[in-house]
């Protein structure tokens, strides 16, 4: 059993079928305090499914899961709301509620999550401060239509923290977004890592986010990415998975190390 206060997220030999569909095939993996994981794979890879079934979502076929140390493979939805009140999620395209407003949909997780207990003339403020943090504290009382799509992607970064998450699961939050809002999106990602010590889990099919989670700090006086290794960046692996199984784990410059031809496709690819 994994040690319960420096663990966080834990798969034993998990692995999570559909019919005939093996998504993940047998994974183990542990993350603690503070660290980053990076998660590639090519498309149906299992990357989504594998951040589903951290926030059990998705039930295991086989193996064992834990989050915080709890073993949570068998606990049924009322058993995992306290569970998930302690993790953020940036969901693909960001999953706002488009008939809800800005700060409903920041607040969502405040309102909904009872295990939080966040009394209402505190919810305001906490979405305040969540916006804030995302550089988009005068949208409040937009809907998401009236959002660009990177804009969009920053309230779901701002919902995905409003908690002060331990652990912060990403699933493809720069996907179909220029490069220029893709480094937006990924210094947030960043800033909220390092300021907040949180645990973070990315999965994505760009090398380049993986590499400004590794090589790239935040610089709080200037308000920007600096090149350097945090203690946290320093603590980024990379994952890879194919066809649900795990075929890499290890540090960026064993990734580029690699010549096998898979794991090749995902350091090289630019855009």
């Amino acid at each position: 059993m994994p040690d319960q206060e420096d663990s966080i997220l834990r798969f034993d030999n998990v692995s999570v079928r559909f019919e005939d569909l093996t998504a993940l095939d047998r994974v183990s993996l542990e993350m603690r305090a503070g660290e980053t994981c990076v998660v590639f794979g090519s498309a149906g890879s299992g990357k989504t499914v594998l951040l589903k079934t951290a926030l059990g979502l998705l039930k295991p076929d086989a193996g064992r899961i834990w989050v915080f140390g709890q073993d949570i493979t068998e606990l049924n939805e009322r058993e995992l709301f306290d569970i998930r009140s302690r993790i953020g999620v940036l969901f693909q395209e960001g999953g706002l509620f488009d008939s809800l407003t800005i700060e409903e949909n920041v607040g969502y997780p405040l309102e909904n999550q009872p295990a939080l207990r966040c009394p209402p003339d505190e919810m305001r403020q906490r979405v305040e401060q969540a916006l804030t943090f995302v550089e988009l504290e005068h949208t409040l009382e937009k809907v998401p239509s009236e959002l660009s799509g990177g804009m969009r992607r920053r309230v779901g970064i701002a919902r995905a923290v409003v908690t002060e998450p331990r652990l912060v699961l990403y699933d493809s939050p720069t996907a179909g977004l220029d490069p220029i809002t893709a480094f937006t999106i990924m210094t947030l990602i960043v800033k909220e890592r390092d300021l907040k010590n949180t645990t973070t889990a990315l999965a994505t099919h760009r090398y380049q986010d993986g590499s400004v989670l590794a090589n790239f700090r935040y610089n709080p006086a200037a308000g920007a990415l600096e090149p350097g290794r945090s203690d946290r960046a320093s603590r980024t692996r990379f994952l890879v998975l194919k066809e649900g199984r795990v075929v890499f784990e290890g540090s960026q410059a064993e990734l580029e190390a690699s010549t096998d031809p898979y794991l090749a496709s995902f350091v090289k690819r630019e855009e």
